[in-house]
């Protein structure tokens, strides 16, 4: 038998989902209901996911053309809820499956930050992740309060130090802290529950956390390091790693690096689980799976300013000064955002026009294309990860509605099963011994 491989989805934050896309129905009216998302928590449990992570960002871009108009216009990551609130109706829908919100170290105090994750790991019963993300723009610091973000590098720093103090605060209750002792009356033993008193260069607090322990002991924390300094962070702390590299050799190189890293720095290289994302195209038949990439194709034709519009909003590129048909390799591009994302964009840029570069970048289907038939895209699933070692795939899917979900819950897993490559119930209560039952 094949070793079975890990399913996670990478939800567009809690927000509009593919506004103007078919099959999305009243999306435009009913977004602010959580109705969507909770169906879809309740269909990815029934298929036996890991987790959803909500992705998240706190403003509205304007990098394009010095503009909102664009990112309004189409509903490109706007509006936007708080993760924080999606998470919470839907780990209260579901039972098993993790659920992972997004926060930046720069918008939560530390002791704010662990309280509520740890909250949220209480009242899911042990299911809550934390998408540790350090920020990518400086309008959202100027949301906050700061003239703009650190530097990229300098942010890993800090971020380093932040997870000392988050860290300390989940330990700062030893496990059995709580007797709940009606003959003695006690409720909490305090030899068990312990001041923090951390003082760093960023960050300080006194602790310890009052709202008590997490179930997990600490919650599961998602990471996307992707620049070098991105993973060496990753290997260091992260449970498990969303990953963008295309192709499989890039694949299976990144998984090796951060693999390493973990090593090298004491940790089990195994409870370190890279998920790569991916966008597969399903169908009946193949002829008809073709089609439908086809006419997503023609769609991201039509939409390259929106594309272009999304990539400069996590790299605060302004591409709307650009001519669309100038080569890349001629542009000055740089950024303090989204490091890795802008080195994996010019390489597969090169000398190509920045409209072409960007069809090319953004209107494939993640880190491997998967095209056909449930059965036929099970197959390449199940090559890919042959060739890469592990650990699986997150969903990132552009066209997120009921139909999108039911293709991948009620078609392409079932079809995974039957191939012994996904599990076909949960072996544990809690999210940690499910993402290292294998």
């Amino acid at each position: 038998m094949p070793r079975p491989f890990h399913l996670g989805w990478f939800l567009q934050g809690s927000s509009v989902q593919a506004w103007g896309e078919p099959w999305t129905g009243a999306i435009g009216r009913d977004w602010m209901r959580p109705d969507l998302f909770c169906d879809m928590a309740r269909a990815l449990e029934a298929a036996r996911f890991d987790y959803i992570l909500i992705e998240d960002s706190s403003y509205v871009g304007e990098s394009f053309g010095g503009s909102r108009e664009i990112y309004l216009k189409h509903g490109l990551a706007v509006p936007r809820q708080d993760p924080a609130i999606t998470a919470t109706l839907m780990a209260a829908a579901t039972q098993r499956i993790g659920i992972v919100p997004t926060f930046a170290t720069f918008t939560h105090p530390p002791y704010l930050l662990a309280r509520m994750v740890a909250s949220l790991d209480q009242v899911s019963a042990g299911r809550i992740g934390w998408n540790m993300v350090t920020g990518s723009s400086d309008v959202a610091a100027r949301n906050y309060g700061l003239p703009a973000l650190p530097e990229h590098d300098l942010r890993y720093d800090m971020a380093d130090e932040y997870m000392k103090v988050v860290n300390g605060l989940w330990d700062s209750w030893e496990p059995g802290a709580i007797l709940a002792d009606p003959v003695s009356g006690t409720l909490v033993d305090h030899t068990k529950v312990h001041a923090v008193d951390f003082e760093g260069r960023w960050y300080r607090t006194h602790g310890p956390l009052n709202s008590g322990p997490c179930p997990q002991g600490r919650p599961v924390i998602a990471q996307a390091g992707g620049s070098p300094r991105g993973r060496q962070f990753a290997s260091a702390h992260a449970d498990t790693i969303v990953a963008m590299i295309k192709g499989t050799a890039g694949m299976k190189a990144y998984r090796n690096d951060v693999r390493a890293r973990a090593a090298a720095q004491g940790r089990d290289p195994d409870k370190v689980k890279v998920l790569y994302l991916v966008n597969p195209l399903l169908a009946e038949t193949q002829p008809e799976a073709e089609a439908r990439r086809d006419a997503r194709r023609a769609r991201a034709e039509a939409s390259v300013p929106q594309l272009l519009a999304f990539f400069g909003k996590i790299t605060n590129i302004d591409f709307g000064k650009y001519d669309l048909d100038a080569p890349v390799d001629t542009l000055d591009l740089r950024t303090n955002g989204h490091q890795q994302s802008l080195e994996d964009f010019k390489r597969v840029a090169g000398s190509r026009s920045l409209r072409d570069a960007m069809l090319s970048y953004r209107g494939t289907s993640g880190s491997v294309e998967l095209v056909g038939t449930p059965d036929a895209v099970a197959g390449q699933m199940a090559e890919a990860m042959q060739e890469v070692g592990g650990d699986g795939f997150l969903f990132s899917m552009g066209d997120v509605s009921r139909r999108t979900v039911a293709e991948v819950a009620d078609g392409l897993v079932p079809a995974l099963q039957r191939r012994g490559l996904v599990r076909r119930d949960y072996a544990h209560a809690q999210f940690r011994d499910n993402l290292l039952e294998f």
